[in-house]
């Protein structure tokens, strides 16, 4: 896991929330799977294991809380769920600036770590006043492997 649970501790006391162990076991989840793009079914099925007297519920509530405590990241792939990922000052690399590269054939989602858009922001900003605090990109094609089976 890249981020410690005594990491994870001390960013919930610092947003003021209670260490639970259900709030670090899906913190826990999350980072641990950084690259899945986890529902909260996915979250809780993962939880289930260690953790098997949880309810979905629960997971729920924690996701959410979590969300508006900035822990957690909620992204849309289009796909008809909501998935969630940590949160980019969870893992130490502070803004979240990586983006999603989905497949029109077999529907994997890949991240693209690079962030090219720094610079757009400044001339938004110069030009209009506006501060981007982030943004979300997502690239629809078709990935390596799909590619690879068509020719």
């Amino acid at each position: 896991m890249s981020v410690s649970q005594e990491s994870f501790k001390k960013k919930l006391k610092e947003k003021g929330l209670k260490v639970t162990n259900q709030r670090l076991l899906v913190l826990q989840v999350l980072a641990e799977n950084k690259d899945r793009h986890l529902t909260a079914e996915d979250i809780y099925e993962l939880v289930k294991e260690d953790y098997p007297e949880i309810g979905l519920a629960t997971i729920y509530r924690t996701v959410q809380l979590l969300l508006e405590m900035q822990l957690v990241d909620r992204i849309n792939l289009d796909d008809g769920c909501v998935r969630y990922e940590i949160g980019e000052t969870l893992d130490g690399t502070g803004k979240h600036h990586h983006h999603h590269l989905i497949c029109k054939t077999c529907g994997k989602v890949l991240p693209f770590k690079d962030d090219l858009l720094d610079e757009l922001e400044r001339h938004i900003e110069e030009e209009t006043g506006f501060h981007v605090l982030d943004h979300e990109l997502k690239f629809y094609g078709q990935c390596s492997e799909c590619r690879k089976k068509q020719k």
